[in-house]
């Protein structure tokens, strides 16, 4: 190795040290000062020095005299540079004219939001962009479409959730009656409330928005989709949210979100919070939706509400918020939004984890909240009676004068008086059915009766529920027997002679009916449904079947018989035949 190879290596060796600790800029002018130096000392031209120091240092040797260079004419970089104003690549816009026009023409179909906002945003990905302005005959990188964008005043931005669709006309008014509302209670020191239902949740190992931190490649493991369990069912949380105490209370229940379940929920939080945080409150406000389990429209909301002024002695006034403006509720963004916060990136596998997430829920601005569970079945689809909602507007609801659809006040009432129920017509006569039956051939009809029970309720509960379409539901009104010539029930003793006579004897519906007191229809319709119960019983058609359409053909079959039939005004005649009827 020469001495020239030699010293080349020991500049190599320092010019390593140095290099990651010096910007680009700084880097530049050092080598041009060791290149200066080097040939001021050793008598070599400058470009000779700087070729050797640019073999050491592993750059260009334009990059080191570019560095003596600047410090001969004592050049000075902008204010924050490494490099001279216009050094480095050429923008790709500026080398090919047309370029950024095109690319905002692409843009522009693709563009949303209000064009005079200093934002705006596209639907279009960078590489489609890319491959778009290629096709055009344009060279241009998704880096520099990105940069080009933003200097245009575009962002990437996602979806926000303010539009609150068609606003009601006395939605501000509405808004000023809750907050003075809100006020007037907080002043007097009476509680004040906000509730609502929040989103359902899947019970088990399902996936969730958010992240937490974990030990590095080990995330918490979730189901690769969202599709439900029965199974496992789900948690149902109603919040109640007290304004003044900033203090939070949820039921989570594992059935429905019915307003019987929102009633429940609001007694919960009085009987466990509400009465010991306010023990001298004689009224309580109640801010909620419009719509949902505590819609303005709900008579069993307000039904429930009643029970609950009546069991506590407050005066609950309600106000709605009008509709398409449930964000505005307070417990949305006081309680719900650090609800979900604590339960991101877990699963929620029982509901119990449901109610660990809500009772652990706090914020630095004093949040508690507390959370209970409740297993309880609540119906849907519950009815209330018109005469129930009557005593209630009467006695216990009083609207406002302003909105009273939104607006009302539930007082406490003395309960409903109990009325006597309707008296229900007797119905067919037992004697005339017992004859009928022992016409047809039995003699021992509640032991058929007992024996075909089960068979005739599952069959006419499987008839009830394909013509209603669904479920039970709560009886409208009062049932049983109408009277002659109506539609009402008879007993089972009677539907099963009257289908006895109908196989054995042949006896018409209209007739029945007659003999019954009963339309002709509310014969044949239960009685058709148990011909092929009795006949699985053994009840069937006799070889020679008559066919008896008259009162007369019918007491004439009864007298030979021996059977007396009795019906009013009718004098049974003798026998006309000796033989009895077919068994």
């Amino acid at each position: 190795m020469g001495a020239e190879d030699a010293y080349v290596a020991v500049l190599a060796g320092k010019y390593a040290e140095l290099r990651p600790h010096l910007d680009e800029r700084a880097w530049r002018l050092y080598l041009g000062s060791e290149a200066r130096a080097l040939a001021g000392s050793s008598g070599r031209p400058l470009p000779a020095a700087a070729a050797l120091v640019a073999a050491a240092a592993g750059v260009s040797r334009t990059t080191v005299s570019a560095g003596a260079a600047e410090l001969a004419g004592g050049a000075e970089a902008g204010p924050g540079r490494q490099r001279r104003p216009g050094a480095g690549r050429p923008k790709a816009e500026n080398g090919q004219p047309g370029l950024r026009k095109e690319l905002l023409r692409l843009v522009d179909a693709g563009t949303r939001g209000d064009p005079m906002a200093p934002l705006r945003w596209t639907t279009l990905s960078l590489r489609d962009l890319e491959r778009r302005l290629a096709a055009a005959g344009f060279r241009c990188g998704k880096d520099a479409v990105a940069r080009i964008l933003k200097e245009d005043g575009y962002s990437l931005q996602g979806m926000a959730k303010v539009l609150e669709g068609n606003q009601h006309p006395d939605r501000d008014a509405q808004f000023r009656r809750i907050n003075a509302a809100i006020a007037e209670f907080t002043l007097a020191g009476d509680p004040v409330v906000s509730v609502d239902g929040k989103k359902k949740e899947q019970l088990g190992a399902y996936g969730r928005e958010g992240r937490s931190w974990r030990p590095a490649g080990d995330p918490v493991k979730a189901l690769s989709h969202d599709f439900p369990d029965e199974k496992l069912g789900k948690a149902v949380p109603y919040g109640v949210y007290d304004i003044a105490a900033n203090r939070g209370f949820a039921v989570v229940g594992t059935s429905r979100d019915t307003p019987s379940f929102a009633v429940s929920s609001l007694r919960r939080w009085w009987l466990a919070e509400g009465s010991l945080r306010y023990p001298g409150a004689k009224r309580l406000l109640v801010t909620c939706d419009a719509g949902g389990s505590n819609a303005c429209a709900s008579r069993v909301w307000k039904s429930g509400l009643a029970e609950l002024a009546a069991e506590t002695g407050l005066e609950i006034t309600v106000m709605h918020f009008p509709p398409g403006t449930s964000k505005w509720n307070k417990i949305e963004h006081r309680l719900f939004c650090h609800v979900t916060r604590t339960w991101r990136a877990r699963p929620l596998m029982t509901a119990a984890d449901a109610v660990a997430g809500i009772a652990a829920t706090v914020t630095a601005a004093g949040l508690k909240c507390t959370a209970v569970l409740d297993e309880t079945d609540y119906p849907e689809r519950q009815q209330v009676p018109e005469r129930r909602m009557k005593y209630l507007k009467e006695n216990a609801i009083a609207r406002h004068h302003d909105r009273g659809e939104w607006n009302y006040t539930v007082r406490p009432a003395p309960p409903q008086p109990e009325t006597a129920p309707a008296p229900v017509p007797a119905g067919p006569d037992p004697g005339l059915v017992a004859a009928l039956a022992a016409l047809a051939g039995i003699p021992a009809l509640p032991e058929l009766r007992s024996r075909t029970a089960l068979a005739l309720a599952a069959d006419r509960e499987r008839r009830l529920t394909l013509a209603r379409g669904g479920t039970r539901r709560a009886a409208g009104g009062p049932g049983g027997y109408h009277g002659a010539g109506g539609y009402g029930k008879m007993s089972e003793e009677a539907v099963l002679a009257a289908a006895a006579c109908r196989i054995r004897l042949g006896m018409t519906w209209a007739l029945l009916g007659s003999l019954l007191g009963v339309h002709q229809t509310s014969v044949s319709v239960p009685a058709r449904t148990a011909v092929p119960v009795l006949e699985a019983h053994g009840i069937t058609p006799p070889p020679l079947s008559p066919r008896v359409s008259t009162t007369a053909e019918l007491l004439t079959l009864a007298a030979a018989a021996g059977i007396t039939i009795p019906l009013p005004g009718h004098e049974t005649p003798g026998p006309t035949r000796p033989n009895p009827p077919p068994k």
